[in-house]
């Protein structure tokens, strides 16, 4: 067998980062692509993808056989699993997808098959966690019947410049031999290139520090912002006339929620205080971000409290609900800490985004999305997400939402120009 263009390949789970994967193999090979959802089988099957990451036409042209029937992943030998790795509200690793992910391949496993992970985990959770799930429900031993990779994903849902095929992409295994495999397999829809990692683990803890970083740098940044408020200066004045300097980390202010900056920090600190280690630094700069969305929602709150006595009847418009800007995603969404925090001083709140689902955000917020034409005049506009339809609209869409007396506008990311405002207007940004 040539041991790479024969390889018939699966990929389980098709979600933001399951689905490109599949999609970028299904150009040139027949794949099979497992989900446990039977609704999301149905739309790809209708060539329907409403993550929005897949275009229509490339979607169309893929060679993937879609199944929600696991039995059928035994047809392929090189199995993918991209499930997503969540933290529980405590704030530790919940593993359960990742865990069921692996009992269903180890149902199916054969000799000679290879397993590759690409959700964020801690550094040997691969090996620790999964390999033994996969080993009781096959039979087989790992390394010697099968062989185990690690290839972390580094999708960022809406970026159409960093894609799939132009990022670098690191690959780990057990073995040489699995390695070189793995490395050759990728190597057929990855134009940047791959980073043959010299261990498993070495590749985990590459992609957990990533967003540990990032998450970091933005802690740095937020803290900044709170301090700059209370000083009365602009904190984008200040990042920008820092920013001339050549060494300067350019990093924003803001919400960080979704399912990578937000979470992948919370599997690098659980492990570590599994050793014995609690770490500081970054369990500081996670208590930041984390109250990131308490701290604007009680900035409004303050400055409603100098302008009326009774909260009942003031109305609060959120634009932008999901966790970045240009994408559906609500996942861990942040500005619903906003909205909590809002909603405890009996503020009428509404939330307006184009791209989230309203019936997803139902079932897992219990909160009602509002049409733009169904929106009221408000006392207060939280610009949350910018989205590009709202960066075009600009300032003639929050001056249809204001009241005739003027309104609070709190732009969280600082994208309406300030010298645009509205007379009666009170703009805070971040």
């Amino acid at each position: 067998m040539n041991k790479t263009t024969d390889r018939k390949i699966s990929v389980i789970g098709l979600g933001y980062v399951g689905l490109p994967i599949a999609v970028a193999f299904g150009q040139s090979r027949e794949v099979i692509g497992f989900d446990i959802s039977k609704n999301r089988i149905s739309d790809l099957k209708n060539g329907f993808d409403k993550t929005n990451e897949v275009k229509n036409d490339a979607l169309e042209s893929s060679n993937i056989n879609f199944i929600s029937d696991f039995k059928k992943l035994s047809e392929a030998d090189f199995h993918i699993i991209t499930v997503p790795t969540p933290v529980d509200k405590t704030k530790k690793p919940n593993l359960e997808a990742l865990l069921s992910a692996s009992d269903t391949v180890g149902k199916i496993l054969k000799e000679g098959d290879i397993v590759v992970y690409e959700s964020t985990v801690y550094p040997g959770l691969t090996e620790e966690e999964c390999a033994p799930v996969l080993e009781k429900q096959s039979g087989l031993k790992c390394g010697k019947d099968f062989f185990l990779g690690y290839s972390p994903e580094r999708i960022n849902p809406g970026d159409k410049k960093n894609t799939l095929s132009s990022i670098i992409k690191i690959v780990s295994a057990q073995d040489k031999n699995t390695l070189n495999i793995i490395s050759d397999v990728y190597s057929l829809i990855v134009d940047a290139g791959v980073y043959k990692a010299p261990s498993i683990k070495v590749a985990e803890a590459a992609k957990v520090i990533e967003n540990t970083q990032r998450d970091l740098n933005i802690a740095l940044i937020n803290e900044l912002a709170i301090l700059f408020e209370k000083m009365d200066i602009d904190t984008q004045d200040v990042l920008k006339a820092a920013g001339t300097k050549w060494n300067f980390l350019s990093f924003e202010p803001g919400l960080v929620g979704g399912h990578c900056v937000g979470v992948d920090p919370y599997y690098l600190t659980y492990k570590s205080s599994m050793l014995g280690y609690t770490p500081e630094v970054i369990l500081a700069g996670r208590k930041i971000n984390d109250g990131i969305g308490k701290y604007i929602a009680d900035i409004v709150i303050d400055k409603l409290k100098n302008k009326y006595d009774d909260f009942d009847r003031l109305v609060v418009t959120i634009l932008g609900v999901t966790f970045k800007e240009n994408i559906s995603d609500i996942r861990n969404t942040k500005v619903l800490d906003i909205i909590n925090e809002l909603k405890k001083h009996s503020l009428q709140v509404q939330i307006h985004d184009p791209l989230a689902n309203n019936d997803d955000f139902e079932i897992q917020y219990k909160l009602n999305l509002t049409k733009l034409s169904d929106l009221r005049k408000s006392d207060v506009i939280i610009l949350a997400v910018p989205h590009s339809n709202f960066i075009k609209q600009g300032w003639s869409l929050i001056s249809r939402l204001t009241n005739n007396d003027g309104s609070i506008v709190f732009d969280v990311k600082s994208i309406l120009d300030r010298d645009s405002r509205p007379e009666k207007v009170e703009l805070f940004r971040f």
